[in-house]
């Protein structure tokens, strides 16, 4: 069992992308759907799926790719781990390459990303940031 789901979701991607592999199946839990959610309503992945294997339910996430076979996601990385966890305000959220990426957030008011959670005026976790 890892100690660390998110970052192994997250690894999960990234060497999928490497790899230039079409699909990548992550073990399911709820935070890990939402930021599937999350990547998907962003433009960052094809779409993502949660079915059920026997007993054990996995996340499908269907990867994008731009025309010319570079993949949608150039870099994605964890920022707030288990052993140091990195929180911010509302008026804290970090930017990603100056607006260009998202950074995914768990907040009160659930999973969002930087931008939402700025707008809404409510500060959390801060999961990752992609771009």
């Amino acid at each position: 069992m890892t100690s660390d789901p998110i970052a192994d979701m997250l690894t999960r991607v990234r060497n999928a992308i490497t790899a230039r592999h079409p699909k990548v199946d992550v073990p399911a839990s709820k935070l890990k759907t939402e930021i599937a959610r999350i990547l998907k309503e962003e433009g960052y992945i094809a779409n993502y799926k949660v079915a059920e294997e026997g007993v054990k339910k996995v996340i499908k996430i269907y990867l994008k790719y731009a025309p010319d076979n570079s993949p949608v996601i150039t870099k994605i990385e964890r920022v707030s781990r288990p052993g140091c966890r990195n929180y911010a305000g509302k008026d804290e959220i970090p930017q990603v390459q100056g607006g260009i990426g998202i950074s995914i957030l768990t907040t009160p008011s659930g999973v969002m990303t930087g931008r939402k959670a700025r707008k809404e005026g409510v500060g959390g976790e801060v999961l990752c940031k992609v771009w």
